[in-house]
């Protein structure tokens, strides 16, 4: 499969601080691809970088077959862009802003006109289209720019944190709209902090910390090479204490509300434990479960400050 995007060496300094550190990626046509780490990694500087509105200080990209450079004006007419940041001019009807967009990129004035008309069917926002966007939610605002950048029918959609902070019901939709553009050959990158998200959209995901790229894979082969390979989830009918499982096969011990993940690598051991101790004890196992890693625990191993890597 092609590449759609190529970012190659991407440097971005601000005096001695440098906020992108000589990242390479590639993001395959047709796929989403998720940009994870902790607020401040980079990852805004990234896909500003990606998108042509900040000029590296070292490093290319390429969009399509364009240097996003040398042809701005061409690779922009292929990508929509939601920005963390953006909004609609709140003082126009949902309608008038798809339609300003619309005139914006040169589309001719009745597709336009069909064209928002179904955006705003797509994201439950046609009831509202005559009401001025300052009435509005922050999800319907965010549901009306995700539809703003998809006025000229892009290849490739940028969104920068595109759920953070909105309703249940807007991250649902926003989630399910994004699968379906993907599943029409809208080729998807994202940014997120939110490991749950980048889990259940992403195709693949690059992990970044400190300006730096510390693994690109699938999600679910970056949980298959985590060292802690898998855990044991346990709740006894009478709470107990941590120093509990104080067992040479427990490596990490971590409280869950009222129960008790337990890390090591010999799970069937430490199964047995668990049994020893409540059958010892006269404490009834009610739940007891093994759970895969996860991708948090990735972000978590990656992310840490004093890791080596």
């Amino acid at each position: 499969m092609e590449n759609i995007i190529k970012a190659e060496r991407l440097k971005k300094n601000y005096s001695s601080f440098n906020a992108v550190n000589g990242i390479s990626f590639a993001v395959k046509k047709g796929e989403i691809f998720g940009l994870l780490g902790p607020n401040g990694a980079g990852k805004t500087t990234t896909i500003r970088m990606l998108t042509g509105i900040l000029k590296p200080t070292e490093g290319e990209v390429h969009i399509g077959k364009y240097n996003i450079q040398k042809e701005s004006m061409e690779a922009r007419q292929i990508m929509g862009i939601v920005p963390e940041m953006a909004d609609a001019y709140i003082d126009l009807s949902a309608i008038r802003n798809l339609l300003l967009t619309g005139e914006l990129y040169g589309i001719e004035k009745e597709k336009s006109i069909k064209k928002a008309e179904n955006l705003l069917k797509m994201f439950h926002l046609y009831e509202k289209r005559n009401q001025k966007v300052k009435t509005f939610s922050k999800g319907m605002k965010q549901r009306l720019i995700l539809a703003m950048a998809l006025m000229n029918d892009a290849d490739i959609l940028f969104l920068d944190e595109p759920t953070s902070g909105l309703d249940v019901e807007s991250v649902r939709l926003i989630r399910d709209l994004i699968r379906k553009f993907n599943q029409e050959g809208v080729t998807i990158f994202l940014t997120t902090h939110n490991i749950k998200e980048a889990d259940l959209l992403c195709d693949r995901v690059a992990i970044m910390n400190y300006g730096k790229i510390m693994a690109i894979d699938r999600p679910e082969m970056l949980k298959s090479v985590i060292k802690k390979t898998s855990s044991v989830e346990v709740a006894f009918k009478n709470l107990v204490e941590e120093k509990v499982f104080n067992f040479k096969e427990i490596i990490e011990v971590k409280k869950m509300g009222d129960k008790f993940q337990l890390y090591g690598n010999k799970m069937e051991d430490i199964i047995l434990f668990l049994i020893n101790h409540s059958q010892k004890t006269n404490n009834e196992i009610i739940s007891l479960k093994i759970l895969e890693p996860s991708l948090e625990d990735i972000f978590v191993k990656l992310t840490q400050k004093n890791e080596n890597f």
